[in-house]
């Protein structure tokens, strides 16, 4: 091959508006990142939130943490000076970031299953989500994530990117990068669309089925107070899994050739951003051991 493998990559991220958008954009990783350790710092602290669902939580906020720290301080940076990534730099930001995607993904499923035995095994709770269960289901979560981003991350390694040194995005991201090969991608696209199915589409299956059984278990309670607490537990979780799933099974199930800047752009800022931000948000404004947890935080300091 006569191309010239490219070793530096422009990214195009956004046009317009920049000085609005960097805004935005700071202000979004501000909140994602204090709202992100202050549940951290809340969940561990706190003898209140040492049960399974905070545990959870404190591991979907460290997700978000990792999410958000790898795609936008370079974003940011890069409204600023020149637009650009080293191919190393691009690697490593696919690297965590299809790991930090793939780890939230199946986070939601381990927080559906934990509502799905509270509100459907109440009697058998503190069996199947001792802290061992979680601690287990926690590292299978990390561990399958890294495994699926190892994949992922190493084939895209062997593609030869010379077609261009422009990305059409404002990360790294598969669908992209793979419009810079000038070798077949269709390995790539095959084990992309096989990752999502499983992490994405699969995992969605199985909240729904949880949460149809939890609805059931939640009809059959009698009181109208019964249900609203019983539902409330959930009715976070759910909308944030809509919101997530939504937007990722959008991008990732369909080939790289159907990829689209405009679309893919916006749709991108939502996970990467937006959710990570708004999470903390949704999980503690309607929770009141978690606002408890934090005032308790706060008058420590």
């Amino acid at each position: 091959m006569n191309q010239t493998l490219v070793m530096e990559f422009l990214i195009q991220g956004f046009s317009e508006a920049p000085q609005l958008l960097f805004t935005i954009f700071l202000l979004l990783y501000m909140v994602a990142l204090s709202g992100n350790l202050l549940i951290v710092a809340a969940a561990s602290s706190s003898p209140t939130l040492h049960r399974p669902m905070y545990f959870f939580l404190a591991n979907l906020a460290m997700v978000d943490i990792l999410c958000t720290s790898t795609i936008l301080p370079k974003l940011l940076g890069n409204m600023v000076a020149r637009k650009s990534i080293s191919y190393g730099g691009c690697m490593a930001q696919l690297f965590f970031f299809t790991w930090s995607m793939g780890a939230e993904l199946l986070l939601f499923s381990a927080m559906a299953y934990d509502r799905y035995v509270a509100i459907c095994r109440p009697l058998h709770y503190g069996t199947l989500m001792a802290p061992q269960v979680c601690a287990l289901l926690a590292m299978a979560v990390w561990a399958t994530s890294l495994a699926n981003t190892s994949v992922n991350t190493g084939l895209m390694l062997r593609l030869p990117l010379c077609r261009s040194n422009r990305v059409d995005h404002f990360f790294c991201e598969i669908p992209p990068l793979l419009k810079l090969s000038c070798a077949p991608t269709h390995l790539n696209e095959a084990m992309a669309f096989t990752a999502d199915l499983f992490l994405a589409v699969g995992n969605f299956c199985m909240i729904m089925v949880s949460y149809g059984c939890i609805i059931t278990s939640i009809l059959h309670i009698r009181s109208a107070a019964g249900k609203r607490r019983a539902f409330s537990t959930c009715s976070s979780h759910l909308l944030v899994v809509s919101m997530y799933y939504s937007t990722i099974i959008y991008t990732y199930i369909r080939p790289a050739s159907s990829y689209s800047l405009d679309k893919d752009k916006v749709v991108s800022v939502i996970y990467t951003s937006v959710a990570p931000a708004v999470n903390p948000l949704i999980y503690t404004l309607r929770n009141t051991e978690v606002k408890v947890a934090l005032r308790r935080l706060f008058s420590r300091g």
